[in-house]
């Protein structure tokens, strides 16, 4: 999984006073979990940019007064009104320690489904994976292109090496469903097909009033 550098600098004080005259500045009250110590820090607003509003997921290279540390964003707290982002906790990660993290889905291709007229469905923007931070994915790729209308992609059908799916084996991902009356390509054929024999039928009967009507 991609990465992502934010420096910050540690704060001692948490007090109301403090933490508002930190948002003035344009800063973020931070704190950093799963270490020896939590660690209270900041960092500038405008740093969470690629982190924060992105569809993608990352971990986090912490560079805290030059001392460099492995994490990621664990939780996060926005203001209700302006969506100004307020404080965010982030949880320290290890090489040999498996991590918990939502990692979004990508959906790829068209499916057979859907050129026949169904609509796709995607019921699982993310999906909550297990997995040592050197084997997290920075997505999760789903190609659709073979599926047909009524048929789905569960979490159960999902194979990634070192990686623990943990939502619920039968929940849905994507799936592909009918939205209005739909023509299979065998059934566009015998259409097809019907319509030929009636136009034939159609022009024999004309070619019989014709003759019928030369003989008088």
């Amino acid at each position: 999984m991609k990465s992502i550098e934010i420096a910050g600098s540690k704060r001692a004080a948490n007090g109301k006073k403090e933490i508002n005259k930190l948002r003035a500045e344009g800063k973020v009250p931070c704190v950093l979990y799963g270490g020896d110590e939590n660690i209270s820090f900041s960092a500038t607003e405008i740093s969470f940019k690629n982190l924060v509003y992105t569809p993608n997921a990352y971990t986090v290279k912490l560079n805290i007064d030059g001392t460099e540390i492995d994490a990621i964003m664990q939780d996060i707290q926005f203001h209700p009104v302006t969506d100004k982002i307020l404080h965010v906790d982030f949880l320290q990660i290890f090489a040999d320690k498996p991590v918990l993290m939502n990692v979004p889905v990508k959906i790829n291709g068209t499916s057979e489904g859907q050129r026949l007229g169904g609509r796709m469905i995607l019921k699982a923007r993310s999906l909550k994976l297990k997995a040592l931070a050197a084997n997290l994915p920075d997505n999760i790729e789903i190609d659709v292109t073979p599926l047909l209308i009524g048929q789905e992609v569960r979490v159960g059908d999902m194979k990634i090496d070192g990686v623990e799916f943990l939502d619920a084996d039968t929940n849905i991902i994507v799936a592909i469903r009918t939205t209005r009356v739909v023509v299979t390509p065998e059934e566009e054929a015998a259409e097809a097909a019907e319509g030929e024999a009636a136009a034939e039928g159609e022009a024999a009967a004309e070619g019989g009033e014709a003759t019928s009507e030369e003989s008088k």
